[in-house]
C-alpha cells in the first residue's frame, strides 16, 4: 500500500509536469491571441487600474490646474509691474528726447550768437495770474544775470529780466500788456524796415509792430529781428514773422501784426544774453529802446 501512494506521488507529478509543458507549448504557440486565462487576467487587472488611475488623474488634473491658475495670477502680476516700468520708461524716454531736442537747438543757438555771452537757465515758476507775462528763472546774479538783459529760446526772443535776485530773476514776456514794454525791431529785407514792438493782440495771440514809415513796403511773411539799438537786446535775434499790415489808427505809419517765433505759454530751457556792451545809462525797466530809437521809423 505505501509503494502504491509512493507512486501515485510520482504519477501526479509527472501529469503536473506534463501538463505545464502542455500549457507551455499551448501559450508559445500561438502569440496573436492571449488565451483565456491571460484574457481573465488582464481585464481584472485593466479594470482596476481604470477604476483607480482615472479617479486619481482627474485630481492630480485639478491640482495642476489650479497650480496653472496661480502661476498665470504670478505671471500676470509680473507683467503688469513690467507693463508699469515700461510706460514709465517711455515717458521718461519721451522727456528726454524732448529736453535733447531742446538743448541741441540752444547749443546750436549760442554758436550762432556771438554778440553776447550766454547764460543758460530753467524757468521754475510761473503765477497763473500772469501765465502770458512773466516766468522765473533759475539764474540771478551770482549768475551774472542783470536786469534789462534779453531772453531767449532756441526759436526766438520771449522778454527780458525785469527784476533779479541772487539766485532767481523775473523775466517780463514781449506777451505782456506793460504799456511801457517796447522793442525796437527792424524788417530785413532789400532795405532795412525799423519800428517798435508796442502791445500784444489777445485775441489774435500776435505782436504789434508800429511806427513804420509809410515809404517802406512792408509784406506778408517777411522776418522781424531785434534792431540792436538801445543796448538792450543784442542786434538779430528772431521776434517772429509779419502775418498782416495795416495802418496805425491816424493813417500816417503803417501797423503790422507779428506771429512771434517763440512760443510763451510752452517754456522750459531758456537763454539770458549778457552783452558785452553795457546798456546805455539812464535805461530802465520802463525807459525801453523806444526812449533811444526816437525816429527810427525812417530807416536810418
Amino acid at each position: 500500500m505505501p509503494q502504491f501512494f509512493s507512486n501515485k506521488r510520482l504519477i501526479l507529478l509527472l501529469v503536473g509536469i506534463i501538463f505545464l509543458v502542455a500549457l507551455i507549448s499551448f501559450s508559445l504557440r500561438d502569440r496573436n491571441h492571449a488565451s483565456v486565462p491571460e484574457q481573465l487576467i488582464k481585464d481584472v487587472v485593466g479594470f482596476g487600474q481604470s477604476f483607480f488611475s482615472k479617479p486619481t488623474q482627474y485630481v492630480t488634473g485639478v491640482f495642476n490646474n489650479v497650480e496653472s491658475l496661480l502661476n498665470t495670477y504670478d505671471e500676470n502680476k509680473r507683467l503688469k509691474a513690467r507693463l508699469e516700468d515700461y510706460a514709465s520708461l517711455q515717458a521718461n524716454v519721451n522727456d528726454l528726447e524732448i529736453e535733447n531736442k531742446e538743448l541741441r537747438k540752444i547749443v546750436d543757438k549760442e554758436e550762432n550768437l556771438r554778440a553776447f555771452n550766454p547764460i543758460q537757465s530753467t524757468v521754475i515758476a510761473r503765477n497763473p495770474d500772469q501765465w502770458e507775462e512773466k516766468i522765473i528763472i533759475d539764474k540771478g546774479e551770482i549768475h551774472g544775470v542783470e536786469v534789462n538783459m534779453a531772453v531767449m529760446t532756441s526759436q526766438g526772443l520771449i522778454g527780458k529780466v525785469i527784476l533779479t535776485t541772487p539766485y532767481t530773476s523775473t523775466v517780463e514776456l514781449l506777451s505782456t500788456q506793460n504799456p511801457n514794454y517796447r522793442v525796437s525791431a527792424v524788417i530785413a529785407d532789400k532795405e532795412e524796415v525799423f519800428g517798435l514792438i508796442e502791445g500784444y493782440d489777445e485775441q489774435r495771440k500776435e505782436l504789434i509792430l508800429k511806427r513804420i514809415d509809410s515809404d517802406f513796403e512792408v509784406k506778408k511773411g517777411q522776418k522781424v529781428t531785434t534792431s540792436g539799438l538801445g543796448g538792450i537786446f543784442p542786434k538779430g535775434i528772431l521776434i517772429g514773422e509779419v502775418s498782416e499790415v495795416t495802418t496805425d489808427d491816424h493813417g500816417l505809419t503803417k501797423l503790422a501784426y507779428v506771429k512771434p517765433a517763440a512760443s510763451f505759454s510752452i517754456l522750459d530751457h531758456v537763454i539770458i544774453s549778457k552783452r558785452s556792451i553795457s546798456p546805455i545809462d539812464g535805461t530802465d525797466g520802463n525807459n525801453t529802446e523806444s526812449d533811444l530809437t526816437e525816429g527810427a521809423g525812417d530807416g536810418s
